[in-house]
């Protein structure tokens, strides 16, 4: 099949989506993994927009780039200046980005309406500005904005557009459903007209306002387009672009093209996630191919069905993509979920055994216990069942203290700042830790608490952070008094994990949720839990964490 390219314009399109804001640093380091990738084309920014994007195209001629080329974006001339006077296109000239994306208006509408010119000035317009790059020596890529609106509005114009810009010296001429709105069948039917219309191949850059920005990308692809625009994960204004990861995933797996190179598809799950923590963005676990959860098994007999034949219920390996299998243990769980879940601790898998986990998951998810999202605390209930659980530290009490000083007499007066402070005391390699610390509310004051007591006998903690906390109400009936879920979030340089904890008391619900994760820390840190982990049988049960257990 033919090679297509991937346009990725994540620095510029992408840092338009709301909350997205990449650093210059962040900007480098995702060129190099594009890059390293197989990315044909990174799309840096405006360089007449900000002093950042400036600054970029500086920096990235720095970078010893292997495949990729670098393109700045920018806007046709000004009505009524010469291209050689037009402030943008010699910030675009003086970026020296070898690829230079120019767009245009291609909709009747926003020239008349928008722009406030006639149509034959915005035709020169497009001449003028793809011609004074061209003739610099850059290879100019033609982005026609709006051209499936300004085509079912007015087709001879909008392809008059088209038409300039190849006549001028564009290499290509890719078509912008703008506005998100097109579906399918319209792409495919007007990306047909465009090609027979021009001798320079077509590309298409989609909005997913109507939620279709991929099936959009692969239509365009399957009538003719070369080149697909997009960011990774799909951000972007309003509703997002096209996701270049799904893209890049059907078209190499399910279309056989050729995308990427030396096996970059087995890295989109890496990419994706990498992207998400620059943005500081949350990963989206519903994400196709490269989501936590898009090879999770749940239902036991999907899971039963799973380790038979994973194909029955997956539709490519999760490895092609970088990402991995997981089984779900829930209350809905059969044996089957079980079985597979806690294949990794070489476990004799008698049925006693696997019946003792099924029951007490149960019997915890009855009282509010969720190990969907916190595998580790999963991971710790096994040890424990299994007998070969051995804690490293046990808690004899803790106590949290808030104080807050007077209430202002007017609104509009500034509240004193509420102190908290947490104790704990805790038996830590038969010897006795009894420690205070601070922190800005009584979870992080647990945490800076018992980190106190704990890096003396264990330092490697020093690289664990918390870096997600989510409280929910779990029976709201009770009121104030209902009991509540607390999910903690943690990772170290290798790993991130999920510990969950459940009380009618937010902080100890908190600090269970709080233990299992340090504990995890230490005993993932010695390969006893996580995918290395193994299990002997030769201990006795202890409990989850004293409370959770009978």
């Amino acid at each position: 099949m033919a090679r297509i390219q991937l346009y990725d314009t994540t620095l510029r399109d992408g840092s338009q989506g709301e909350g997205v804001n990449f650093s210059l640093q962040d900007k480098l380091q995702i060129t190099l993994k594009l890059d390293e990738l197989g990315f044909d084309f990174i799309e840096g920014g405006y360089p007449l927009s900000n002093q950042k994007d400036a600054e970029y195209f500086q920096q990235v001629r720095d970078l010893d780039l292997k495949h990729a080329q670098v393109a700045a974006f920018g806007m046709t001339r000004r009505k009524g200046i010469g291209p050689e006077d037009d402030v943008g296109l010699k910030a675009l000239r003086d970026s020296l980005a070898p690829v230079v994306t120019i767009v245009g208006k291609t909709w009747d509408l926003h020239v008349t309406e928008i722009l406030r010119v006639d149509l034959e000035e915005n035709l020169a317009m497009i001449r003028d500005s793809v011609g004074f790059l061209a003739a610099e020596g850059r290879r100019v890529v033609y982005d026609a904005e709006h051209f499936f609106d300004g085509t079912e509005a007015n087709r001879d114009y909008a392809l008059s557009t088209l038409k300039a810009a190849e006549e001028a010296g564009a290499e290509i001429a890719v078509l912008c459903d703008t506005n998100g709105g097109s579906l399918p069948e319209r792409i495919a039917e007007f990306v047909e007209i465009a090609r027979k219309e021009l001798s320079i191949p077509v590309g298409i850059h989609c909005h997913n306002d109507s939620d279709v920005a991929i099936a959009n990308s692969l239509a365009a692809v399957d009538h003719g387009a070369i080149q697909v625009q997009g960011t990774i994960n799909g951000i972007g204004e309003r509703c997002g672009n096209a996701d270049l990861i799904s893209v890049a995933a059907n078209l190499s797996l399910k279309k056989g093209h050729d995308v990427l190179h030396d096996g970059g598809e087995r890295r989109l799950t890496e990419l994706s996630r990498y992207v998400y923590e620059l943005a500081n963005m949350n990963f989206r676990n519903g994400q196709p191919f490269v989501g936590a959860s898009a090879f999770a098994h749940k239902g036991g007999m999907h899971v039963h069905a799973v380790n038979r034949l994973a194909s029955s219920y997956e539709h490519i390996e999760p490895e092609a993509v970088g990402n991995e299998r997981r089984v779900l243990v829930s209350e809905l769980s059969g044996r089957s979920n079980i079985v597979a879940k806690t294949t990794k601790y070489q476990l004799d898998h008698d049925g006693d055994l696997m019946k003792r986990i099924m029951e007490k998951v149960q019997e915890l998810e009855y009282i509010g216990y969720q190990f969907e999202a916190a595998e580790a605390s999963f991971d710790l209930l096994v040890k424990k069942l299994a007998g070969n659980y051995e804690p490293k530290f046990q808690r004899i009490h803790y106590r949290v203290n808030v104080e807050t000083g007077h209430r202002p007499a007017m609104p509009d007066q500034p509240l004193d700042e509420a102190l908290t402070e947490a104790t704990i005391k805790l038996s830590v390699n038969e010897r006795i830790e009894h420690v205070v610390a601070e922190g800005d509310g009584p979870v992080n004051a647990l945490d800076n608490a018992l980190r106190k007591a704990l890096l003396p006998s264990y330092p490697n903690l020093a690289e664990m952070k918390l870096v997600d906390y989510k409280v929910r109400v779990i029976n709201s009936a009770g009121g104030t008094a209902a009991s509540v879920r607390v999910v903690i979030e943690s990772r170290d340089a290798d790993e991130v994990w999920s510990t969950v904890g459940v009380s009618e008391n937010v902080i100890e619900a908190s600090w269970l949720a709080l233990f299992d994760s340090v504990e995890y820390k230490l005993l993932k840190d010695e390969g006893q839990v996580g995918e290395n982990g193994t299990t002997d049988s030769t201990q006795q049960p202890e409990s989850l964490a004293e409370q959770m257990m009978p």
